[in-house]
């Protein structure tokens, strides 16, 4: 329940908790777009230059994915040829980066876009990536995230709470990431698949969460080193990643709210190439054109990105420079202490 009770006693509806609980980074003074020859008034591509974008690049994203699921497999290698605790505590970051990516593939797969072939697809992208980086490999994330794009920070938005209240006291952004460095937020992630196995509703669910986690277990042991379990692959997941998935994710959204418009509901951030390493691989940082056309594959986010900007959809003033400004302004000032002008 999202939701706290009113001083009459009632929950309120969720319109008065969209009132009340988004909307802080929204803008009011952004100019009516009535569409150019490239793009819709709302900023979807018109048919023709849509059908140029919807291209999914097959070639590119299958030797993508092989080359990220090599990325952890030669990680791993690395640490066990080394055999030194610097290089150990040097791969788990770089293992939370592989998960991330491992984690946007997925997505891309969920809109059935990371190949043309939707069995191929499916197999890849959801039930192998999906399910190995501590997930189900099931549709049931496509099914959430499906309502999360139909209707941002609607009645079923998946991670309303998450993208809610910005700006925060600098208190507060500090027990979020705290949180998700010494795994607060994972366990709670992974906690109802272990309630799961005692709910018939969810076992199968449960079930083949903890087989896939048995299946990376045994990887490791038959490298002779089962214990790298713990520090390569569990925790990446608890730590680093969830780290930059919360500052990737409340960069998406935060502050923002309920409303037709996406340029009020997703903010657009400049892109470079260490964040891009970091934080947002695989294009996912243009995420404004992601919202705007979720049927445009990943690879082409970028090109409707420019049709946005330069037909007039997106100021340049409501485009974010880079992501610490951005993250800087989720944070309210810390209030002056009394008496000091």
């Amino acid at each position: 329940m999202l939701g706290t009770m009113t001083e009459a006693g009632s929950t309120p509806s969720h319109d008065e908790l969209v009132a009340t609980m988004t909307g802080g980074m929204a803008r009011q003074d952004l100019p009516s777009f009535a569409g150019s020859e490239r793009l819709r008034p709302d900023g979807r591509p018109l048919p023709e230059f849509r059908a140029e974008l919807r291209r999914i690049p097959d070639a590119i994203n299958a030797v993508t994915v092989l080359a990220t699921l090599a990325a952890a497999v030669a990680l791993v290698a690395a640490v066990i040829v080394a055999d030194h605790w610097l290089a150990t505590v040097a791969a788990v970051p770089v293992m939370g980066i592989v998960m991330l990516r491992m984690f946007i593939l997925h997505h891309e797969a969920a809109h059935r876009l990371l190949f043309s072939n939707r069995l191929v697809n499916d197999v890849v992208g959801v039930n192998i990536l999906g399910w190995l980086p501590f997930g189900t490999g099931t549709h049931h994330y496509r099914r959430g995230h499906a309502n999360h794009h139909r209707d941002e920070f609607g009645p079923k938005e998946p991670d309303f709470l998450l993208y809610s209240l910005y700006p925060v006291s600098r208190a507060s952004m500090r027990r979020k990431l705290l949180r998700d460095l010494f795994g607060v937020s994972g366990y709670r992630i992974v906690k109802p698949r272990f309630t799961g196995l005692v709910r018939p509703r969810f076992l199968l669910l449960s079930l083949r969460f903890f087989a896939g986690q048995a299946l990376v277990l045994a990887a490791f042991w038959a490298a002779g080193h089962p214990w790298l379990y713990l520090i390569l692959w569990a925790l990446p997941y608890f730590s680093y990643y969830q780290v930059a998935n919360r500052l990737r994710v409340i960069a998406e959204h935060g502050g923002m709210t309920r409303t037709p418009d996406r340029r009020n509901t997703t903010h657009h951030v400049r892109q470079n190439r260490l964040a891009r390493l970091f934080l947002v691989p695989y294009n996912v940082g243009y995420h404004l054109a992601h919202h705007v056309d979720s049927g445009v594959p990943a690879r082409n986010l970028p090109r409707l990105q420019r049709a946005l900007e330069e037909d007039g959809y997106l100021p340049a003033d409501a485009v974010w420079p880079d992501y610490r400004s951005l993250w800087r302004a989720m944070v309210r000032p810390e209030p002056e202490p009394a008496g000091v002008s």
